[in-house]
């Protein structure tokens, strides 16, 4: 037997951990947490709550960048994952064919029932990397049209269609794709007539600024396409499964059926990586067209016992607890009550999103001395005013958020689908104090604002 012990390892060593981050993985990280007074020691988590080691509790409004939508821990998710380990299977034998991967993609497709055949990887990268290719392959074009400020993932693939230079900067050359804005029908109309398009990939709700495609956008782009014999892709990574309100976020407008789609993320149940493209039985057939190509495209780990028993177990508790009716009428609590402050604080200048994803959008006051300090923020960096924001949610009232994208005055709120009145009640009264102080001159809150501005000219 050998000697490891998990709980004393961590009790011995754990409270290294922002060095051993320095020291051996990616540095910036710590070194960002420190600046921003992020770092944080977080001892357990449940559900939609963390507990720091003196028992305070967070609440959690980013989910894991949306991976945690049942919140952590979930005891169905627990059980079915004790019980996997438990059966001792034969997983990833390679030359068989388990049950699990064809039940779970069976109740999946259940969601899509214009779709027939699902692949599964390991993350939502990878489900992107499969949409692509399944898209090329099928149609047999080489060109993907994509958004500006779309995030579809960081491996080269999917970083070709990602509209942020700030993760494409060093890293060309990539695939020659085309960006347009996104709901641009005209600007898509132009390339699908150059006759070599393959698809375009869109998210129905941008993550980042919070976007929503423009009503009728998604339907009048389908039609486009296909028109075209292009592919349209729905990329559902963050927005599926629940988030907006609906099981996919595509599913808001009527008669929008995506060749593709992918999602990852909350399928997880925040614990095993899991990625899956949802796709029409041609394209499938058109990729694996022969025996010969029978592992043309697949992943040593994909579709493995536990992420399968995972997915199975979230979307299970989906149905049984009714997560998506409740992320609706949750969401729509939220949003309407932040839009409801938008008269109140000239700071605040818009409420968007669907469901549980949310944008708060900040910008450019009337008043002198407000726009004075709105305009000293601007000039360093676009977005610290945003991150004034995040910062006292976090250190005076115990709420974790993000900004949802850099250089953008914009907040994005993906919390646990599990969240209730609660909830938002202690939310929006923070966000509600938070916006006090810095419209009543707030010292504290303005002085941190001018600390960022010292270490945003000193990075530069």
């Amino acid at each position: 037997m050998t000697g490891f012990d998990l709980t004393a390892l961590l009790a011995e060593r754990g409270d290294e951990r922002y060095d051993l981050h320095a020291r051996h993985l990616n540095h910036q990280l710590p070194r960002m947490l420190h600046t921003i007074g992020f770092d944080k020691v977080y001892d357990r988590a449940e559900g939609a709550y963390f507990w720091d080691r003196d028992g305070r509790d967070y609440l959690d409004m980013l989910a894991g960048f949306g991976v945690m939508g049942l919140g952590r821990h979930h005891p169905v998710v627990r059980k079915a994952l004790h019980d996997v380990l438990d059966a001792g299977l034969a997983d990833l034998t390679r030359f068989d064919c388990q049950p699990l991967p064809g039940l779970l993609a069976e109740k999946l497709l259940g969601h899509a029932p214009h779709l027939d055949r699902v692949f599964f990887g390991n993350s939502g990268t990878e489900a992107v990397e499969t949409a692509l290719k399944f898209a090329r392959y099928a149609t047999g074009k080489p060109r993907i049209v994509y958004c500006t400020h779309a995030f579809h993932g960081l491996t080269t693939g999917s970083l070709s269609v990602n509209g942020e230079d700030g993760f494409r900067d060093g890293f060309a050359p990539l695939l020659p794709d085309t960006a347009i804005e996104l709901g641009d029908l005209a600007a898509l109309e132009r390339e699908v007539k150059r006759g070599d398009v393959a698809g375009f990939v869109v998210e129905p709700i941008q993550g980042k600024g919070v976007h929503p495609t423009p009503p009728g956008f998604l339907r009048a782009a389908q039609e486009l396409l296909h028109r075209h014999k292009a592919l349209l892709i729905a990329d559902e990574v963050q927005t599926g499964l629940g988030r907006t309100g609906d099981f996919f976020a595509y599913q808001h407008e009527d008669g929008v059926e995506p060749d593709l789609v992918c999602v990852a993320k909350a399928l997880s149940g925040g614990y095993v990586p899991v990625g899956a493209t949802l796709g029409k039985d041609w394209i499938f057939k058109k990729v694996y067209s022969s025996m010969d190509r029978v592992l043309v495209h697949s992943a040593s780990f994909g579709a493995n016992a536990q992420a399968m028993a995972a997915g199975l177990a979230v979307l299970t508790v989906m149905e049984d607890e009714e997560t998506v009716a409740h992320a609706r009428h949750t969401g729509e609590l939220l949003r309407s009550r932040l839009a409801a402050l938008v008269e109140q604080y000239e700071l605040l200048h818009d409420v968007r999103g669907r469901g549980l994803m949310i944008g708060i959008e900040f910008g450019r006051p009337k008043s002198l001395v407000l726009r004075s300090r709105w305009t000293m923020l601007q000039a360093a960096r676009k977005g610290l005013f945003a991150q004034m924001v995040v910062v006292p949610l976090l250190q005076r009232h115990r709420i974790l958020t993000q900004v949802s994208g850099d250089h953008l005055e914009v907040i994005k709120l993906i919390p646990p689908l599990i969240i209730g009145e609660r909830e938002v009640d202690r939310f929006v009264e923070a966000f509600t104090a938070v916006m006090d102080d810095a419209h009543g001159g707030g010292g504290l809150m303005w002085d941190f604002g001018r600390t960022l501005v010292k270490q945003a000219l000193q990075t530069h």
